[in-house]
């Protein structure tokens, strides 16, 4: 089932990004931010962006949230987009299913333009990206140095929707409310 995540479940979200802290080169963070932190991230991201979360028979094998691309005020109507699916549940089908929700509410808030930057090579999210109708837009040469090496990062972008305008305001995560996202988070199980 795919539904909101909960502050409950910030261990299990702890526990599946932290091999990409410690030994992979998913994500550019380098230290593990612990439980409570992990926590606060969701807390604070979900005031604006949805984070989503697999879970089954109580367990959460993925998550994948939205959030800000930058700081100015134009850029309201765009955000990045991670996901994170835990070892053990790959090859399933579920990734691809849980970014389709989260790009659907994405949509849903007003939201025209997701990106997902993913490290290079990344074969499996590069295909999975461009699976979901993500274009690759560029690459930042060498902009990450982890792992005792230097990393190039591409861009990937998709339209959610044709942009109005003038566009109207993004609604934040936390007012949508109604049926139409409860359908869109009860359609998968």
């Amino acid at each position: 089932m795919i539904r909101i995540a909960r502050d409950e479940d910030a261990a299990a979200i702890h526990a599946i990004y932290a091999p990409s802290i410690t030994d992979g080169v998913a994500t550019f963070e380098t230290e593990l931010p612990g439980v409570a932190a992990m926590r606060e991230r969701i807390r604070a991201r979900l005031l604006h962006y949805p984070w989503l979360v697999w879970e089954e028979d109580g367990d959460v094998l993925a998550y994948a949230y939205a959030g800000r691309f930058r700081e100015r005020a134009a850029y309201d109507w765009i955000a990045e987009t991670s996901i994170y699916v835990r070892a053990d549940a790959h090859r399933r089908g579920i990734a691809r299913r849980l970014y389709g929700t989260l790009l659907d509410v994405m949509q849903l808030q007003g939201i025209t333009q997701a990106v997902g930057v993913i490290t290079l090579p990344g074969t499996v999210s590069v295909a999975m990206h461009e699976a979901m109708g993500f274009s690759a837009v560029g690459v930042w040469r060498q902009c990450g140095y982890k792992l005792g090496q230097w990393w190039d990062v591409g861009v990937w972008q998709k339209e959610l929707q044709a942009p109005s305008n003038p566009p109207p305001t993004v609604t934040p995560f936390a007012r949508l409310a109604g049926p139409h996202l409860q359908s869109l988070l009860g359609c998968v199980t």
